[in-house]
């Protein structure tokens, strides 16, 4: 197994390292935070003194890095990469893909990078946020375009999988356009309904029960954290904006006009239901081959129609797909 070095030691990048030594693998990491590297040495756990001893090693012993940092510190990061691990196999868990690629191109263009989002995680931060659990049959986004090699790319599915996750293969852009809808979106949705539920007062607040809890979880997350995942994804999400925006118009309009908002509301009702359909449908599991030269394209093919790998190999991946109605 293939040792990990993950740079950045909070919820995500500290669930790594821990569900990747659970796993079996050797790991080590490194963090700016003094706090995080405490914590994380005190719970017996390997970090170096700074990134760039961590990345040496990453060299030396071949080792896949992770870079676990907000977007607005990944160009940093990979400046010290190039500089001690110009050729290492080279992953993220940044919530942004396509920017992330960008900067891998402009700045360590010789590291074999495939990019990775898990989808997992809570509203708290830092190390003692994160558990070797959090990626146990969570889904893992794993992306390639048309330049991405594909022991690259299973390198960073090896991980996601040892990690206890099931991988969604995906094309960069394709993935940030999914994610401004699906997670973007509902974090920008939750702070603005948490200032109107604020603005009501402590009447409206002492009333506020599951339904208002549940929509405004995530508004408790960082908002630094926020910040650089929404911002980092900025087109996709102002796409999603303008769709949620155009629906919230369309129910105020129909309930100032006829009192009702009964297509809003079958409307959500009906994609509610189409989607704990997907989440609960039976599953067929298939075979694909990995020797062929389409292997990555067709893995990306499954990934758009809902399908994830579940289990790899050198030699294939084992998939499962909706099954057909």
């Amino acid at each position: 197994m293939r040792a990990v070095c993950v740079i950045g030691l909070g919820l995500i990048g500290g669930s790594v390292l821990r569900a990747a030594v659970r796993s079996g693998r050797t790991g080590w990491g490194a963090t700016t935070s003094e706090e995080d590297a405490a914590a994380a040495r005190a719970a017996g756990y390997d970090v170096a003194p700074s990134t760039e001893e961590a990345l040496r090693r990453a060299a030396e012993q071949e080792a896949l890095v992770v870079i676990a940092t907000p977007l607005p510190a990944v160009g940093g990061v990979l400046r010290r990469v190039a500089r001690h691990a110009p050729e290492t196999y080279l992953t993220d868990v940044v919530g942004v893909q396509e920017p992330v690629r960008e900067l891998v191109r402009e700045l360590a263009p010789t590291t074999r990078y495939a990019g990775g989002h898990p989808m997992s995680g809570t509203a708290d931060s830092g190390w003692s946020a994160g558990q070797a659990e959090l990626f146990d049959r969570a889904l893992w986004a794993v992306t390639a375009d048309e330049g991405t090699r594909l022991d690259s790319w299973l390198e960073a599915a090896a991980l996601a999988v040892d990690c206890g996750s099931r991988v969604v293969p995906a094309g960069p852009g394709e993935h940030d356009a999914a994610v401004a809808r699906i997670s973007h979106l509902p974090h920008v949705l939750s702070a603005v309904l948490a200032s109107v539920g604020a603005d009501g007062g402590p009447l409206a607040l002492s009333l506020a029960a599951g339904s208002f809890r549940d929509a405004t979880r995530v508004a408790g997350t960082d908002p630094e954290l926020v910040r650089a995942m929404t911002e980092g994804n900025r087109a996709a999400l102002l796409d999603a904006l303008d769709d949620a925006l155009g629906r919230l118009g369309a129910a105020r309009g129909s309930l100032a006009s006829t009192g009702s908002l009964n297509s809003t509301v079958r409307s959500g009702h009906e994609a509610n239901g189409n989607l704990r359909e997907q989440h609960t449908a039976e599953r067929v599991s298939r075979t694909v081959p990995l020797n062929a030269g389409h292997a990555l394209r067709r893995l990306r093919e499954i990934g758009e129609q809902g399908g994830c790998v579940v289990s790899l190999d050198s030699e294939s991946a084992t998939v499962e797909l909706p099954a057909p109605e």
